[in-house]
């Protein structure tokens, strides 16, 4: 290919083409346990995540909740992926391997989130960012409604965490606040300095958001044992969950969210409908089980 204006466009256009297939392909897991909250701005205030809202009978004057005292803001980062592709690949027509790395970039712009979601996740009951908008972190054992201590994590001292969501509502347990949707960008001009020192077009994706958290309320994390006493046990303080005037929530979990190792443990509490030694399992698809290689 004689490289000129017309053809490195043309070649940019091609990659933007395998990038393009590879993000509409992609299946990112993120979307099952998180919002997508678009944002305007560098910081986003979520301060109105202090009221859980209900709808009551209306008699007498109307009951005005104000928004929480508490601040609870997200600050957007900057992520990005660059690739460099050599001048003598373009001049020798090799976009056959090229149209592969594009694809898996935009597999990768399509899923970066995950990482995002699920490290955070991980990382909810303990650290600086493991802080919900009460003050306390997300999971925790004495969150205050009401005037009393509400746990929405069990730790028994030892085991694999797992998660136990309620994903049915439109404001989810996790909040992915997008900033910039990621955009493929060229650096392929033939003046650039890049291309006369090291014979390198640089191409690469440029995103902005951050990830956060919703109504702990949606969520329990238990540390300890996968099996039916504790995923009953969970699921009924889940359900059992008040606002601060006393009234039910109505929350329903229906994810069970675990790492690789905890999938077996898993299936066998709510993915087979018979028991071991014979009986229906009570729990058969009580929960869909989302399994997470980030956790």
């Amino acid at each position: 290919m004689i490289i000129n204006h017309a053809n490195l466009s043309a070649a940019f256009n091609g990659f933007r083409t395998s990038f393009n297939q590879g993000f509409r392909d992609a299946k990112p897991q993120w979307g099952e346990v998180a919002t997508r909250v678009p944002s305007t701005t560098l910081i986003e205030n979520y301060g109105w995540l202090g009221q859980f809202p209900r709808v009551r009978e209306w008699v007498g004057e109307k009951h005005i909740k104000n928004l929480s005292a508490a601040k609870y803001t997200l600050t957007n980062k900057d992520f990005e992926s660059t690739v460099g592709v050599d001048r003598n690949h373009l001049e020798d027509d090799q976009f056959g391997f090229y149209s592969t790395i594009f694809q898996e970039q935009g597999y990768a712009a399509a899923t970066y989130p995950d990482e995002q979601i699920f490290t955070l996740l991980g990382n909810a009951h303990a650290g600086t960012y493991g802080l919900a908008y009460d003050g306390q972190y997300f999971f925790d054992t004495d969150h205050p409604v009401a005037g009393v201590s509400v746990a929405n994590y069990t730790d028994s001292g030892s085991g694999t965490r797992w998660y136990l969501l309620d994903a049915n509502r439109p404001l989810k347990p996790l909040i992915w606040q997008e900033r910039k949707t990621p955009q493929l960008l060229a650096m392929n001009t033939a003046e650039d300095e890049s291309v006369f020192m090291q014979r390198q077009y640089r191409y690469g994706i440029e995103a902005r958001g951050a990830a956060g958290f919703g109504f702990w309320q949606t969520a329990y994390a238990w540390r300890g044992a996968l099996d039916a006493t504790n995923y009953a046990t969970a699921r009924a303080a889940m359900m059992g969950f008040r606002s601060d005037e006393g009234r039910p929530l109505g929350i329903m979990p229906n994810l069970l969210v675990v790492p690789p190792a905890l999938e077996a443990s898993a299936r066998a509490v709510v993915g087979v409908a018979t028991l071991t030694g014979g009986g229906d399992n009570p729990w058969f698809n009580s929960a869909r089980i989302v399994v997470v290689p980030w956790l």
